[in-house]
């Protein structure tokens, strides 16, 4: 895995263009390291933090875990113990379609963190999780496989990793 490209997202849409996709970023973030990108791994889970800790359980190799929780904000699918066992296992970063809780936890570890807010309650639904496919939400579309970058200027997709 390529370390991070040195030029901020704003730079990299710059030099490449129609090869990368632009959002503003509707998160926060909430780990350690705010300046993340790797290989997307999705996973569809709507409050069913067992399903996010098993795929965060298995080695990352430098990949962004990209979950659609449905946009809940009732329960945390996501707190400091996970997101530590995820910096543990190699992952570069979570982004929750929901809430994640220990915040000033979260800070603390180094791995990207993004989600749309937090609340104290955790999450104890055991739902359908579906692992893998293509996850929209957001008017952004998540594909296994393709990279996720981002920084404080915001997210950039792309198919693939980017060329030096």
């Amino acid at each position: 895995m390529p370390a991070f490209p040195c030029e901020p997202t704003s730079d990299l849409a710059d030099r490449h263009g129609e090869r990368v996709r632009g959002y503003c970023s509707p998160f926060a973030s909430y780990g350690g390291r705010t300046v993340f990108f790797g290989p997307i791994e999705t996973l569809r889970s709507i409050e069913d933090p067992k399903a996010v800790r098993a795929c965060l359980a298995e080695p990352g190799n430098g990949r962004v875990l990209v979950v659609d929780a449905g946009g809940s904000l009732r329960a945390a699918v996501l707190g400091d113990n996970m997101a530590r066992l995820a910096h543990g296992n190699g992952w570069a970063g979570v982004v929750i379609h929901g809430a994640v809780r220990d915040r000033d936890g979260l800070s603390s570890i180094d791995i990207g963190v993004l989600a749309l807010g937090t609340v104290p309650i955790r999450a104890s639904a055991a739902g359908p999780a579906q692992r893998g496919g293509t996850i929209a939400f957001l008017g952004m579309e998540f594909v296994p496989g393709s990279y996720f970058f981002c920084d404080a200027d915001g997210i950039l997709l792309a198919d693939g990793p980017l060329p030096p």
